[in-house]
């Protein structure tokens, strides 16, 4: 699976002034000439897909360091920055609507690059899933509103997105990266890195969760009306008021949040979802109309019915704000920020950009790599 790492950053209003955009476009095209002349375009893919050096990368450019706008920022640089036909590297989508046109981007492309339909459909699909995972599959509170595609003409690919927490304001990146693609739909979390863990999200993409991903397959492809009788058993208030019973050591708290059944269920939607009886749990995540209250209505009635828990873990890892410095959950791997740093640091020495510029860029990174010291 190719979920790399996720970083929660803090939401700050207002725009990126055109003269620091302006030179993180220049810098950015200078470090992405050195990196790709001196690695290839699949490592360079592989540093976006780390969230260290993406926000390493950042910094280096200019932009805060703890910011949720260094993600949007930083990516629509580099994409004003990179010309596909030049670089073999192409970077779609971005920030809103601008993510909206990733699938008509990456169709654009990629008959510029000569790919297959097949090898298209494939792309398309995966910038769809990736998607789909992180907002649906995986239940942390965020929503997406921030979706690049990056791909090399050889077809390789990975994903930063992000989302935010209306309530917290506080946003949360994800990384992909293709070829750590086993399944989209378990263990997509390799190296999460996160603000805080937070307690009973929903977690689908977990090994803990392959029993519930079956039981809910066997759930839309029985008769629609079944499902309809467990989703009212739940739904009852006189039940509804205990479902945290449910949860080791609750019994005698108030009912919390993760338990609360979806009020309502598209059963038009199921109707055409048990016509088309999917084969796997993949598919079904899939399907277009299937949502978050869907997946969750599944996960609950797999749970409180027919026994086979979901995980409630969030797939988070460390934090990034403390770098795990205290060890836990676990240590920073500092030999892979070390080397990070380095790449970074030899590709902006070696850009064709002002001695201004350059002075400026490895102060930058010095003050970010100082913080994990």
């Amino acid at each position: 699976m190719p979920k790399i790492g996720i970083a929660n950053l803090p939401l700050h209003g207002g725009r990126v002034p055109k003269w620091l955009f302006k030179r993180m476009v220049k810098l950015s095209k200078g470090i992405t000439d050195v990196i790709i002349h001196e690695y290839g375009r699949e490592e360079f893919l592989k540093r976006l897909s780390d969230p260290f050096w993406f926000q390493a990368l950042s910094c280096a450019l200019g932009y805060d360091w703890h910011s949720s706008g260094c993600t949007t920022v930083t990516c629509g640089a580099l994409k004003e920055a990179i010309n596909p036909e030049e670089y073999g590297f192409a970077i779609t989508g971005g920030k809103g609507k601008a993510s909206r046109k990733t699938i008509q981007q990456i169709e654009e492309i990629g008959d510029q690059y000569n790919f297959s339909t097949a090898k298209i459909e494939y792309l398309k699909y995966s910038s769809r899933m990736s998607a789909k995972v992180d907002n649906t599959a995986i239940q942390d509170g965020h929503d997406l509103y921030h979706h690049v595609f990056f791909f090399t003409e050889n077809g390789f690919w990975g994903v930063i997105q992000q989302g935010l927490n209306s309530e917290t304001n506080y946003a949360r990146r994800y990384h992909w990266l293709s070829e750590r693609v086993d399944s989209f739909v378990c263990e997509p979390n390799n190296s999460i890195m996160g603000e805080k863990r937070q307690e009973s999200v929903l977690n689908m993409t977990s090994k803990k969760s392959e029993p519930s991903q079956r039981t809910c397959v066997d759930l839309v492809n029985d008769n629609p009306r079944h499902l309809r009788s467990d989703w009212a058993t739940l739904t009852l208030h006189n039940n509804q008021k205990t479902l945290d019973n449910w949860i080791p050591g609750k019994e005698k708290s108030k009912p919390i949040e993760c338990l609360n059944m979806p009020r309502s269920i598209n059963w038009m939607k199921m109707k055409e979802i048990y016509d088309f009886q999917p084969k796997n749990y993949e598919e079904l995540l899939s399907l277009r109309g299937v949502g978050p209250n869907t997946i969750r209505a599944l996960a609950l009635i797999s749970d409180l019915i027919y026994g086979d828990k979901p995980s409630w873990i969030d797939p988070i890892k460390y934090t990034f704000a403390h770098g795990g410095k205290d060890g836990v959950p676990y240590e920073v791997n500092r030999q892979a920020m070390d080397k990070s740093t380095a790449v970074i640091k030899s590709g902006i020495e070696q850009a064709r950009i002002g001695d201004k510029d350059k002075l400026n860029a490895l102060k930058r990174l010095h003050n970010f790599f100082s913080v994990y010291q």
